[in-house]
C-alpha cells in the first residue's frame, strides 16, 4: 500500500494538490486529503513533484527488431529497467520485418515474461508480411483466444511490405474486427507505413469499398514523410486513429507533427505517439542497398514529451494525452490504464520539476524510486 501526499495530479487534466493512496494495485482513493497511521502503508512525500498516468507505448519490439543486415543485425530483446526508466508501465510489443526467425509464440513468451516482472503488456499477432504469420494459424483466434493478442500487424508501401492486394488487406481487417467484437479487445490492425508513394490510397480504398470502421486500421510512422502526413491528417479528420513515431528527421518529430495538425483542426483525441523502442532504423541507398542501420531507443517517448512542453510549449496536459489516455482509449483498455482515477490501475509516475522520472510505480508496485532502480528484470544482472 502506497500514500502519496501534497503532490500536483496530472490525471492528464490537472487536478490540483491531492493525496493519493493506492492498494491492491489499484488506485482506491484520490483526495485533498488523506490520512492513515499504519506501518504497512508506505508514505511518499509528494511535494514539488507532478503525478501522471504511467506511459504507455504502443510499439515496441520486445523481442529484439533487426534482422535486415544478416543474423548479426538481429537487436536484442528488451529488458524491464529500460521500459521502467522510461516511464513506461503499459507496452504493446509486435514483430517488424522478420517473420521468419523470430515468431509469434516467441513474442507471447516475452510478453509473458515482462508481465511476471511487473508490468503490463500487450501484443500484436502477425509481422510485416502476408499470410499472416500467427499461433494458431489464424488472426481470429490469437486475438480470440490468446490474452495478450489485441490486434494484428501489416505493413504497406514499403519495399519491405508484402504487396497485399485490396482482398487481402480487407480479409486481415475484417478478421480483426470480428475478433475483437468477439473478445471484447480493439481488434485492430497495426500498419506499418513505408516510403511507397501510394501512402493510404489502398486503405482509403477499402475502407470506400466495404463497411469496415476507420477506426479497425490503425496507421503507425505517419510522420516519416510530409505527403503521408498530410494523408494521415486528413485518414485523422474522419475519424481515424493515427500514430507519429519519435525518431523522425528534426521538422517530422511527433511533437511539430501535432502542431501542423491542430493548425490543420486534426482532432487531437485522433493522435498518438509511441516510440518503435528496440526496432532497427535502416537507410537505403537509391538502388535499394542498406548501407546505414540502428536500434531506437523506448527513452524517446519520454524525451519527446519534454520537447514538446519545453520546446514546443504545449501544457503538461496536453501532452500527456498522446502518450497516455488517447492511446488506452484506442486499444480500448481506459479507464483502467492512461488516466489518474479511483479504479484505474496503479500505474503512475511521479516527475521532478524539470519533469524528469522520479518515480515509477507499475500495477502498485514501486519499480524505481528517487531515480534508482529497485526492480530489475531476471537476468539484467547478468
Amino acid at each position: 500500500m502506497i500514500l502519496i501526499k501534497n503532490v500536483e495530479v496530472y490525471a492528464p487534466e490537472y487536478n490540483g494538490r491531492k493525496d493519493v493512496f493506492i492498494s491492491g494495485g489499484k488506485i482506491s482513493l484520490i483526495e485533498d486529503e488523506i490520512n492513515f497511521e499504519n506501518d504497512k502503508i508506505k508514505i511518499i512525500d509528494g511535494s514539488k513533484k507532478k503525478l501522471t498516468p504511467g506511459f504507455i507505448d504502443q510499439h515496441v519490439h520486445i523481442t529484439g527488431g533487426g534482422g535486415e543486415g544478416s543474423f548479426k543485425t538481429r537487436a536484442p530483446e528488451i529488458t524491464l529497467s529500460k521500459l521502467t526508466k522510461g516511464g513506461i508501465t503499459t507496452v504493446v510489443g509486435l514483430l517488424g520485418t522478420d517473420g521468419t526467425t523470430r515468431s509469434v509464440e516467441n513474442l507471447v513468451a516475452k510478453a509473458k515474461a515482462l508481465k511476471e516482472e511487473g508490468i503490463t503488456v500487450f501484443t500484436y499477432t502477425g509481422s510485416y508480411e502476408y499470410p499472416t504469420v500467427t499461433i494458431t494459424g489464424s488472426i481470429k483466434k490469437d486475438i480470440a483466444f490468446v490474452d495478450e493478442i489485441i490486434g494484428v500487424k501489416l505493413a504497406l508501401s514499403d519495399h519491405r511490405s508484402p504487396n497485399v492486394s485490396n482482398l487481402e488487406l480487407q480479409r486481415v481487417a475484417s478478421d480483426a474486427r470480428v475478433a475483437g467484437m468477439l473478445s471484447g479487445k480493439a481488434g485492430i490492425v497495426v500498419l506499418h507505413m513505408g516510403d511507397g508513394k501510394k501512402g493510404l490510397s489502398k486503405v482509403n480504398e477499402i475502407l470506400e469499398g466495404t463497411e469496415i470502421p476507420i477506426k479497425t486500421i490503425r496507421p503507425t510512422h505517419v510522420n516519416r514523410r510530409k505527403e503521408l502526413l498530410l494523408e494521415a491528417f486528413d485518414y485523422a479528420k474522419r475519424g481515424g486513429k493515427i500514430d507519429l513515431t519519435c525518431g523522425m528527421r528534426d521538422d517530422l518529430t511527433p511533437g511539430k507533427s501535432i502542431k501542423k495538425a491542430i493548425e490543420e483542426n486534426v482532432p487531437r483525441e485522433n493522435m498518438t505517439i509511441s516510440s518503435d523502442g528496440y526496432g532497427s532504423w535502416s537507410k537505403y541507398d537509391a538502388s535499394g542497398n542498406l548501407v546505414k542501420m540502428g536500434v531506437s531507443s523506448v527513452s524517446s517517448l519520454h524525451k519527446e514529451f519534454k520537447s514538446m512542453v519545453n520546446d514546443l510549449d504545449f501544457s503538461i496536459e496536453e501532452a500527456l494525452i498522446y502518450i497516455t489516455s488517447n492511446v488506452a482509449k484506442g486499444l480500448e483498455i481506459y479507464p483502467r490504464k492512461g488516466c489518474i482515477n479511483e479504479n484505474s490501475d496503479g500505474d503512475v509516475l511521479l516527475l521532478d520539476e524539470d519533469l524528469n522520472i522520479d518515480t515509477v510505480i507499475a500495477n502498485g508496485k514501486i519499480m524505481i524510486e528517487n531515480k534508482e532502480v529497485l526492480v530489475y528484470g531476471t537476468y539484467e544482472h547478468i
